[in-house]
């Protein structure tokens, strides 16, 4: 690509970025000392995430709460999932407080440093490098991937590739503007299904733009069917939740499993309330939840909480689709909302 060619390109994909760009985003207005933190919250809490979901109920009120990453670093891990209820993937929030105890007060602000903190890939390093601290340096996520893949004519292409393309294609003049129209351009026009081509910046140099369809990263993710079954079991109002000790859900509370369970799946004289269907990483959940009588029936140390406690909780989202599903039915209501929307 010549010089001049990448000028005008530069150009018209700042002039896109200007009229159609999202840059009311609260995190691309961030100023002073604590932006990178800022940046770095959105970062972590867009990874798996739609941006109306963080933007709507997440970002603010955990910012709100930890304004600075050294009040993060001082946080009790409770108050921290608390606050992270129904966002999941739980880990990104508590790599957020180790990353936090690491720094203190600051955020390094090279790529290569920011990529030794826990939950710190390629992309979120050059994202905060970037946006948070104003460095000229290019990343790839999924939605640049695709737009690189496309303009290029890329069929296949390693992450080093795509790396060298996206540093070939950068604005060092303008690398933050650049950097998040080349998101916005990912996610509004250059789709998987159905690209935007006549109105995309990069159009008029992009040699896959006569068949999008070809230039598309696929990935093959198999899926582990999983069933569960669940007891619930009331006692004097209150409902009995155990403290999960497992990787993905440490530290939260959950419905406790049952001990008798049949070798043909059945469960020994329980009613069943409901089915539900549940999605998390690799796993395709299938929760069969019963009414259970007696909490010696429930494997792990069990503990009952009345629904005002519940609400102070961390727990999963797989809890809050089973409360639902009690308040559904009448059995019992938790009031339950995602700790965000209560502040």
């Amino acid at each position: 690509m010549t010089t001049k060619t990448l000028h005008i390109l530069h150009q018209e994909i700042l002039q896109w970025y200007g009229v159609y760009g999202r840059k009311a985003l609260p995190w691309r207005n961030l100023t002073g000392e604590n932006a990178p933190y800022g940046v770095y919250v959105s970062e972590i809490m867009l990874q798996q995430t739609q941006v109306s979901t963080v933007l709507g109920k997440y970002y603010e009120p955990f910012l709100n709460a930890f304004p600075t990453l050294q009040a993060l670093a001082g946080a009790d891990e409770n108050a921290v999932l608390l606050l992270w209820r129904g966002l999941g993937y739980y880990s990104r929030a508590r790599n957020m407080l180790k990353t936090a105890r690491i720094c203190g007060k600051y955020l390094p602000d090279e790529p290569k440093e920011l990529m030794r903190l826990p939950g710190i890939g390629a992309y979120s390093a050059g994202a905060i490098a970037c946006f948070g601290f104003g460095k000229a340096v290019a990343f790839v996520d999924g939605n640049i991937r695709r737009v690189l893949l496309r303009f290029f004519a890329l069929e296949m292409a390693t992450p080093a590739m795509l790396q060298s393309y996206a540093e070939e294609l950068l604005n060092v003049a303008n690398s933050f503007d650049h950097n998040q129209a080349l998101l916005d351009i990912g996610a509004n026009v250059c789709t998987k299904l159905a690209p935007k081509c006549e109105v995309c910046p990069l159009q008029k140099a992009c040699k896959g733009k006569d068949n999008p369809s070809n230039y598309l990263h696929r990935s093959k993710i198999t899926y582990e069917a999983v069933t569960y079954h669940l007891g619930v079991c009331i006692q004097d109002g209150k409902i009995a939740l155990v403290k999960s000790n497992d990787s993905a859900y440490r530290g939260l509370y959950n419905f406790p499993k049952i001990l008798d369970v049949r070798a043909s799946g059945g469960i020994v004289g329980f009613p069943l309330i409901g089915v539900i269907k549940h999605s998390y990483t690799r796993y395709r959940l299938s929760l069969n939840v019963y009414l259970c009588p007696c909490k010696e029936a429930l494997a792990g140390e069990i503990a009952f909480f009345t629904a005002p406690e519940v609400q102070d909780l961390a727990v999963s989202a797989m809890v809050m689709k089973v409360l639902d599903l009690l308040e559904e039915k009448g059995i019992w209501r938790a009031g339950l909302v995602p700790k965000s929307l209560l502040d």
